[in-house]
């Protein structure tokens, strides 16, 4: 393939994973982190980070919005997962991916949590609520990580095999000079 085409390809894999929000799913068993991951490391910069934020946006339009402040953190936890994505971009390996799924995983959790924690008033805020805040939310967590990781998995892999079908695919015939 070239530039170009890897180009589409990459887009279409992250509006197709957006897409997939509007399928019944577990909760937070979605792959908008590993959308963005692999945005950020296939895409150009003007478009990785506003790719999946605008895919997101156009989900919960048709999936529902919700409060303000949580969907605020879960759009920063996006954007963030976006610069894991470019770090990933300089040398893309099968457990950098890994790597890459798991902190934004844990960065997800983190910043979500705590906007729960903060803006509602569900939990004291003290430590010990803040703590409990997370205790309750582990279950979601692993959610998230299973996510993160089968649709990190799937999208980096598939495109790379794809990439690589096409590359060799249209190298089958060419004749190398010593």
């Amino acid at each position: 393939m070239n530039k170009k085409q890897k180009i589409v390809f990459a887009v279409l894999l992250v509006l197709l994973a957006a897409s997939s929000r509007l399928i019944k799913h577990p909760y937070n068993f979605t792959p908008i982190a590993a959308m963005s991951i692999f945005a950020g490391a296939y895409l150009c910069r003007r478009w990785a980070v506003v790719l999946p934020l605008a895919a997101m946006l156009a989900s919960d339009f048709f999936i529902g919005f919700y409060d303000w402040q949580v969907m605020a953190s879960v759009y920063a936890s996006i954007a963030v997962s976006f610069f894991v994505g470019r770090y990933l971009s300089k040398k893309i390996k099968w457990y950098s991916v890994v790597f890459g799924a798991l902190l934004s995983s844990v960065i997800f959790f983190i910043i979500t949590n705590f906007a729960v924690w903060i803006f509602f008033n569900w939990y004291p805020h003290t430590f010990a609520g803040l703590a409990s805040c997370f205790t309750m939310a582990l279950p979601f967590f692993r959610n998230t990580l299973a996510g993160d990781l089968l649709y990190s998995g799937v999208l980096f892999g598939g495109y790379e095999a794809v990439s690589l079908y096409f590359d060799r695919k249209f190298l089958v015939g060419v004749k190398v000079e010593n």
